[in-house]
């Protein structure tokens, strides 16, 4: 009876040896159920970070519809109606830009108006007091656009499309008069040109070959 008793406990019982790889065979199980373990966590938390960056990205940047007007076209079977909208876009620290889009209905014309406008973006050098740093002038068809430094407290004294842009440029002092054309189009482009003009005293004086102190001089 002894001897029956010891058998049937050594089949039962595993080995030593045996042990560690039933184990190792588990952990593989519930880390690939899991869906890679470790590894599908850092993927998840990597992603959530991309996407978290991305909407910080979004919110920088600030959006302003100028003008929505309904366009057609004249095409062989009619008249295709469309809208058309012009939008200003800018993150209020020196970076704006205007886009134009047209769509079948004004949420699409808006959407293709802010993706246009970020691909031509126009860096603005600010001064501390939030104002450009010299006289500027710009021209885009009829439309022309003078604009000059103001002092702290001063505001933006503009009108129409031009003191959206230059709001969401970031500038907060500024002289602006419109000279010809009153189309938004062409003014706020106008803006965009005077903008992109814009030299700080220290970029002159590289581009001369002379000191800071010999142009205040």
């Amino acid at each position: 009876m002894t001897e029956a008793t010891n058998q049937t406990q050594g089949q039962d019982i595993p080995g030593a040896a045996d042990v560690p790889a039933a184990a190792e065979g588990q952990g593989q199980s519930q880390g690939e159920r899991r869906g890679g373990g470790r590894g599908g966590d850092r993927r998840g938390r990597g992603d959530r970070r991309g996407r978290g960056r991305d909407q910080e990205r979004d919110s920088e940047w600030q959006e302003r519809v100028v003008q929505i007007r309904r366009v057609s076209k004249t095409v062989k079977g009619g008249k295709k109606m469309s809208f058309r909208a012009i939008v200003v876009v800018g993150n209020e620290k020196g970076q704006v830009g205007v886009g134009v889009g047209k769509a079948g209905d004004v949420i699409g014309a808006v959407k293709k108006g802010v993706a246009d406008g970020k691909k031509h973006l126009v860096k603005v050098p600010l001064t501390r007091a939030n104002s450009i740093p010299t006289l500027s002038t710009g021209r885009d068809g009829a439309a022309s656009v003078l604009m000059r430094p103001a002092a702290p407290g001063t505001g933006v004294i503009a009108g129409g499309s031009i003191r959206t842009v230059l709001e969401l440029a970031g500038i907060k002092n500024v002289l602006a008069k419109r000279l010809g054309s009153k189309t938004p189009l062409n003014n706020a482009r106008a803006t965009l040109v005077a903008l992109r003009e814009l030299r700080t005293h220290k970029d002159t004086a590289k581009e001369r070959g002379i000191t800071i102190e010999q142009i205040y001089s």
